[in-house]
Protein backbone atom coordinates (compact mmCIF):
# COMPACT_ATOMS: atom_id res chain seq x y z
CA UNK A 1 0.00 0.00 0.00
CA UNK A 2 1.47 3.24 -1.02
CA UNK A 3 1.17 6.27 1.71
CA UNK A 4 -1.31 9.36 0.42
CA UNK A 5 0.69 12.08 -1.61
CA UNK A 6 1.73 14.80 1.06
CA UNK A 7 2.26 18.74 0.44
CA UNK A 8 4.50 21.66 1.87
CA UNK A 9 2.68 24.19 3.66
CA UNK A 10 3.09 27.37 5.68
CA UNK A 11 1.13 26.95 9.13
CA UNK A 12 0.70 28.98 11.91
CA UNK A 13 1.16 26.89 14.90
CA UNK A 14 -0.20 29.62 17.77
CA UNK A 15 -0.99 33.53 17.82
CA UNK A 16 1.99 35.87 18.03
CA UNK A 17 5.11 36.54 16.39
CA UNK A 18 6.40 35.50 12.82
CA UNK A 19 8.49 32.49 14.96
CA UNK A 20 4.62 30.55 15.28
CA UNK A 21 5.02 30.58 11.70
CA UNK A 22 6.23 26.87 10.73
CA UNK A 23 6.61 24.75 7.63
CA UNK A 24 4.37 21.34 7.93
CA UNK A 25 3.11 18.31 5.68
CA UNK A 26 -0.37 18.12 4.99
CA UNK A 27 -2.58 15.95 2.83
CA UNK A 28 -2.39 16.82 -0.96
CA UNK A 29 -5.98 18.29 -2.14
CA UNK A 30 -7.84 16.32 -4.77
CA UNK A 31 -10.08 18.36 -6.16
CA UNK A 32 -13.59 17.73 -7.04
CA UNK A 33 -15.79 17.59 -10.54
CA UNK A 34 -16.26 21.29 -10.39
CA UNK A 35 -12.98 22.35 -9.24
CA UNK A 36 -9.05 22.68 -10.89
CA UNK A 37 -5.67 21.16 -9.27
CA UNK A 38 -3.25 23.75 -9.26
CA UNK A 39 0.47 23.31 -8.83
CA UNK A 40 1.56 26.73 -6.72
CA UNK A 41 4.25 28.69 -7.83
CA UNK A 42 4.08 31.88 -5.81
CA UNK A 43 2.10 33.72 -3.33
CA UNK A 44 2.61 36.41 -1.51
CA UNK A 45 2.33 37.91 2.07
CA UNK A 46 -0.64 40.29 2.72
CA UNK A 47 -1.49 42.54 5.48
CA UNK A 48 -4.51 40.67 6.53
CA UNK A 49 -2.35 37.49 7.52
CA UNK A 50 -0.25 39.60 9.50
CA UNK A 51 -3.56 40.35 11.59
CA UNK A 52 -4.40 36.59 11.77
CA UNK A 53 -0.97 35.42 12.52
CA UNK A 54 -1.40 38.20 15.64
CA UNK A 55 -4.78 36.72 16.79
CA UNK A 56 -6.17 40.10 16.11
CA UNK A 57 -8.56 38.40 13.61
CA UNK A 58 -9.87 35.63 15.69
CA UNK A 59 -13.48 35.76 15.34
CA UNK A 60 -13.07 35.33 12.16
CA UNK A 61 -10.33 32.34 11.69
CA UNK A 62 -10.97 30.39 15.19
CA UNK A 63 -8.68 29.47 17.66
CA UNK A 64 -7.76 26.75 16.50
CA UNK A 65 -4.27 25.08 15.01
CA UNK A 66 -2.44 24.67 13.07
CA UNK A 67 -4.43 27.69 10.52
CA UNK A 68 -3.58 27.67 6.74
CA UNK A 69 -1.84 30.86 5.61
CA UNK A 70 -1.82 32.87 1.87
CA UNK A 71 -4.81 33.62 -0.01
CA UNK A 72 -3.69 34.43 -3.63
CA UNK A 73 -1.78 31.82 -5.71
CA UNK A 74 -0.06 31.77 -9.40
CA UNK A 75 0.78 28.51 -11.00
CA UNK A 76 -0.42 25.76 -13.32
CA UNK A 77 -3.18 23.31 -13.61
CA UNK A 78 -2.17 19.69 -12.75
CA UNK A 79 -6.02 18.07 -12.84
CA UNK A 80 -9.04 18.91 -13.93
CA UNK A 81 -12.63 18.23 -12.70
CA UNK A 82 -15.20 16.59 -15.04
CA UNK A 83 -17.30 19.12 -15.00
CA UNK A 84 -15.02 22.06 -15.77
CA UNK A 85 -14.56 22.89 -19.48
CA UNK A 86 -12.94 26.38 -19.23
CA UNK A 87 -9.47 25.09 -18.35
CA UNK A 88 -7.02 22.13 -19.10
CA UNK A 89 -3.88 20.59 -17.46
CA UNK A 90 -0.81 23.01 -18.60
CA UNK A 91 -2.86 26.17 -18.58
CA UNK A 92 -0.81 29.16 -16.31
CA UNK A 93 -3.54 30.71 -13.89
CA UNK A 94 -3.44 32.66 -10.95
CA UNK A 95 -6.08 33.72 -8.65
CA UNK A 96 -7.63 34.21 -5.14
CA UNK A 97 -9.04 31.95 -2.70
CA UNK A 98 -12.79 33.14 -2.36
CA UNK A 99 -14.59 33.90 1.07
CA UNK A 100 -11.12 35.17 2.59
CA UNK A 101 -9.96 31.44 3.04
CA UNK A 102 -6.13 30.93 3.56
CA UNK A 103 -4.59 28.37 2.42
CA UNK A 104 -2.67 29.24 -0.85
CA UNK A 105 0.92 29.24 0.65
CA UNK A 106 1.49 25.64 0.03
CA UNK A 107 2.57 23.18 -2.85
CA UNK A 108 -1.47 22.73 -4.34
CA UNK A 109 -4.96 24.66 -4.45
CA UNK A 110 -7.77 22.82 -5.16
CA UNK A 111 -10.08 26.09 -6.37
CA UNK A 112 -13.42 27.04 -8.65
CA UNK A 113 -12.68 27.92 -11.57
CA UNK A 114 -14.94 30.86 -10.62
CA UNK A 115 -11.62 32.70 -8.92
CA UNK A 116 -8.73 32.09 -11.31
CA UNK A 117 -7.88 33.32 -14.72
CA UNK A 118 -5.20 32.74 -16.99
CA UNK A 119 -2.26 34.39 -15.63
CA UNK A 120 -0.93 37.29 -17.62
CA UNK A 121 1.46 35.84 -20.68
CA UNK A 122 4.25 38.73 -20.69
CA UNK A 123 5.20 38.27 -16.82
CA UNK A 124 7.23 35.24 -15.12
CA UNK A 125 4.48 33.99 -12.43
CA UNK A 126 6.30 35.14 -9.51
CA UNK A 127 6.06 38.59 -10.91
CA UNK A 128 2.59 37.61 -11.73
CA UNK A 129 2.12 37.15 -7.50
CA UNK A 130 2.96 40.50 -6.84
CA UNK A 131 0.04 41.95 -8.72
CA UNK A 132 -3.26 39.74 -7.60
CA UNK A 133 -4.22 41.21 -4.27
CA UNK A 134 -3.08 44.62 -4.91
CA UNK A 135 -4.26 44.50 -8.65
CA UNK A 136 -8.01 43.59 -7.75
CA UNK A 137 -8.37 45.82 -4.91
CA UNK A 138 -6.92 48.49 -7.04
CA UNK A 139 -8.60 47.93 -10.63
CA UNK A 140 -12.09 47.54 -8.88
CA UNK A 141 -11.70 51.00 -6.80
CA UNK A 142 -10.84 53.04 -9.39
CA UNK A 143 -13.22 51.34 -11.40
CA UNK A 144 -16.12 49.91 -10.20
CA UNK A 145 -16.44 52.27 -6.77
CA UNK A 146 -14.69 55.88 -7.79
CA UNK A 147 -15.66 55.51 -11.11
CA UNK A 148 -12.49 57.46 -11.89
CA UNK A 149 -12.21 59.33 -14.97
CA UNK A 150 -9.59 61.18 -16.94
CA UNK A 151 -8.35 64.82 -15.40
CA UNK A 152 -9.44 64.11 -12.11
CA UNK A 153 -7.24 64.12 -9.41
CA UNK A 154 -6.25 60.99 -7.33
CA UNK A 155 -4.53 60.78 -4.17
CA UNK A 156 -3.49 57.49 -3.30
CA UNK A 157 -2.51 57.02 0.61
CA UNK A 158 0.72 54.83 0.48
CA UNK A 159 1.52 55.31 -2.52
CA UNK A 160 4.51 52.37 -2.33
CA UNK A 161 2.43 49.41 -0.81
CA UNK A 162 0.93 46.52 -2.54
CA UNK A 163 -2.37 48.15 -3.27
CA UNK A 164 -0.97 51.80 -3.93
CA UNK A 165 1.87 50.78 -6.35
CA UNK A 166 -0.87 49.32 -8.90
CA UNK A 167 -3.78 52.17 -8.12
CA UNK A 168 -0.83 54.72 -8.78
CA UNK A 169 0.05 53.02 -12.30
CA UNK A 170 -3.50 52.62 -12.65
CA UNK A 171 -4.51 56.08 -12.14
CA UNK A 172 -1.83 57.35 -14.73
CA UNK A 173 -3.69 54.60 -17.19
CA UNK A 174 -7.06 56.07 -16.57
CA UNK A 175 -6.07 59.93 -17.05
CA UNK A 176 -5.97 60.87 -13.97
CA UNK A 177 -3.33 63.82 -12.46
CA UNK A 178 -2.00 61.67 -9.77
CA UNK A 179 -0.72 62.29 -6.17
CA UNK A 180 0.71 59.62 -3.91
CA UNK A 181 1.99 60.18 -0.49
CA UNK A 182 4.93 58.36 0.32
CA UNK A 183 8.15 58.24 2.46
CA UNK A 184 11.80 60.27 1.40
CA UNK A 185 13.15 56.95 1.01
CA UNK A 186 9.91 56.47 -1.46
CA UNK A 187 10.01 59.52 -3.38
CA UNK A 188 11.50 58.73 -6.57
CA UNK A 189 10.05 55.03 -6.94
CA UNK A 190 6.28 56.22 -6.40
CA UNK A 191 7.54 58.90 -9.26
CA UNK A 192 8.34 56.60 -11.10
CA UNK A 193 5.56 54.43 -10.90
CA UNK A 194 3.86 57.36 -12.59
CA UNK A 195 2.70 59.92 -9.77
CA UNK A 196 3.22 63.17 -11.10
CA UNK A 197 4.09 64.66 -7.46
CA UNK A 198 4.54 63.07 -4.38
CA UNK A 199 4.19 64.10 -1.10
CA UNK A 200 6.85 63.45 1.64
CA UNK A 201 5.14 62.95 4.48
CA UNK A 202 7.84 63.04 6.51
CA UNK A 203 9.54 66.68 4.90
CA UNK A 204 5.85 68.01 4.03
CA UNK A 205 3.42 66.53 6.94
CA UNK A 206 0.91 63.72 6.71
CA UNK A 207 -1.49 64.93 4.46
CA UNK A 208 -1.08 67.43 1.34
CA UNK A 209 -3.51 69.87 0.49
CA UNK A 210 -6.80 69.18 -1.55
CA UNK A 211 -8.73 68.99 -2.89
CA UNK A 212 -9.04 65.39 -4.64
CA UNK A 213 -12.11 64.09 -6.40
CA UNK A 214 -10.62 60.78 -5.26
CA UNK A 215 -8.75 59.29 -2.49
CA UNK A 216 -7.62 55.88 -1.88
CA UNK A 217 -6.84 55.11 1.10
CA UNK A 218 -4.92 51.90 2.02
CA UNK A 219 -3.22 53.38 5.45
CA UNK A 220 -6.67 53.49 7.26
CA UNK A 221 -5.56 55.47 10.18
CA UNK A 222 -6.70 58.74 10.76
CA UNK A 223 -9.70 58.29 8.05
CA UNK A 224 -11.37 62.32 8.92
CA UNK A 225 -8.32 64.28 7.89
CA UNK A 226 -8.02 62.00 4.56
CA UNK A 227 -11.82 62.82 4.03
CA UNK A 228 -11.15 66.84 4.63
CA UNK A 229 -8.86 66.75 1.16
CA UNK A 230 -11.80 65.42 -1.04
CA UNK A 231 -13.65 67.64 -3.50
CA UNK A 232 -17.69 68.88 -3.01
CA UNK A 233 -18.14 65.78 -5.10
CA UNK A 234 -15.41 63.86 -3.78
CA UNK A 235 -15.12 59.75 -3.38
CA UNK A 236 -12.86 57.98 -0.88
CA UNK A 237 -12.34 54.21 -0.95
CA UNK A 238 -10.61 53.17 2.40
CA UNK A 239 -8.99 49.80 1.36
CA UNK A 240 -7.78 49.23 4.93
CA UNK A 241 -8.96 50.45 8.33
CA UNK A 242 -6.70 50.99 11.61
CA UNK A 243 -7.23 47.89 13.32
CA UNK A 244 -6.01 49.72 16.70
CA UNK A 245 -9.19 52.00 16.95
CA UNK A 246 -11.06 49.46 14.71
CA UNK A 247 -15.01 50.02 16.06
CA UNK A 248 -14.05 54.04 15.78
CA UNK A 249 -12.83 53.36 12.32
CA UNK A 250 -16.00 51.89 11.48
CA UNK A 251 -18.39 54.30 12.98
CA UNK A 252 -16.77 57.10 10.94
CA UNK A 253 -16.98 55.41 7.69
CA UNK A 254 -20.96 54.65 8.77
CA UNK A 255 -21.34 58.12 9.40
CA UNK A 256 -19.77 59.49 6.26
CA UNK A 257 -22.67 57.89 4.41
CA UNK A 258 -25.02 59.18 6.07
CA UNK A 259 -24.37 62.85 6.63
CA UNK A 260 -22.92 65.35 3.88
CA UNK A 261 -21.68 65.06 0.36
CA UNK A 262 -17.93 63.32 0.42
CA UNK A 263 -18.89 59.93 1.33
CA UNK A 264 -16.31 57.10 2.38
CA UNK A 265 -16.63 53.76 0.61
CA UNK A 266 -15.13 50.80 2.34
CA UNK A 267 -14.92 47.79 0.54
CA UNK A 268 -12.35 44.61 -0.22
CA UNK A 269 -11.92 43.63 -3.62
CA UNK A 270 -13.49 39.87 -4.56
CA UNK A 271 -11.60 37.60 -6.45
CA UNK A 272 -13.84 36.87 -9.91
CA UNK A 273 -12.76 35.64 -13.51
CA UNK A 274 -13.81 38.79 -15.16
CA UNK A 275 -12.03 40.70 -12.88
CA UNK A 276 -8.53 38.74 -13.07
CA UNK A 277 -9.13 38.03 -16.67
CA UNK A 278 -8.98 42.70 -17.17
CA UNK A 279 -6.20 42.94 -14.75
CA UNK A 280 -4.28 40.36 -16.86
CA UNK A 281 -5.01 42.27 -19.96
CA UNK A 282 -3.79 45.39 -18.21
CA UNK A 283 -0.48 43.94 -17.47
CA UNK A 284 0.05 42.01 -20.83
CA UNK A 285 -0.85 45.37 -22.17
CA UNK A 286 2.01 47.11 -20.07
CA UNK A 287 -0.53 49.39 -18.37
CA UNK A 288 0.86 47.68 -14.88
CA UNK A 289 4.06 46.72 -14.02
CA UNK A 290 4.49 44.03 -11.34
CA UNK A 291 6.43 45.09 -8.63
CA UNK A 292 8.46 42.84 -6.30
CA UNK A 293 9.94 43.84 -3.16
CA UNK A 294 11.87 40.74 -2.12
CA UNK A 295 11.30 37.31 -3.09
CA UNK A 296 11.24 34.87 -0.36
CA UNK A 297 11.06 30.82 -0.33
CA UNK A 298 8.14 29.08 1.55
CA UNK A 299 10.66 27.72 4.32
CA UNK A 300 11.27 31.30 4.63
CA UNK A 301 7.75 33.12 5.34
CA UNK A 302 8.46 34.11 8.90
CA UNK A 303 10.71 36.10 7.46
CA UNK A 304 8.59 38.17 4.87
CA UNK A 305 5.93 38.27 7.59
CA UNK A 306 9.07 40.01 9.70
CA UNK A 307 9.63 42.02 6.63
CA UNK A 308 5.90 43.14 5.49
CA UNK A 309 5.62 43.94 9.18
CA UNK A 310 8.71 46.58 8.93
CA UNK A 311 7.19 48.71 6.97
CA UNK A 312 8.80 50.51 3.80
CA UNK A 313 7.69 47.52 1.03
CA UNK A 314 7.97 48.74 -2.26
CA UNK A 315 5.04 46.60 -3.89
CA UNK A 316 4.62 42.78 -2.43
CA UNK A 317 7.02 40.47 -0.63
CA UNK A 318 6.50 37.27 -3.09
CA UNK A 319 6.80 33.73 -1.41
CA UNK A 320 8.39 31.47 -4.46
CA UNK A 321 6.79 27.71 -3.76
CA UNK A 322 7.67 26.12 -6.95
CA UNK A 323 6.22 22.27 -5.80
CA UNK A 324 8.43 19.42 -6.88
Amino acid sequence: MTADPTMRAAVLTAFGSPDVLKIIDLPRPTNADDEVLVRVFATTVNGGELFAREGRASLITGTKFPQRMGIDFTGVIVNVGANVDDHAVGDRVWGILADDKFGAASEYVAVSPDVISLAPESVSLTEAASVLVGGVTALLALTSKAQLKPDERLLVRGANGGVGSVAVQLGRHLGARVTGIASTRNREFVAGLGAQHVHDYARDGALPSGPFDVVVDTVGADLHRSRRLLSRSGRMIAVALDFTHLLRSIWFVALSTVHGSRRIRFFRGKPSTEVLRHLAELVDAGAITPVVDTVHSLENVAQAHRALAAGGVRGKHVIEVVAV
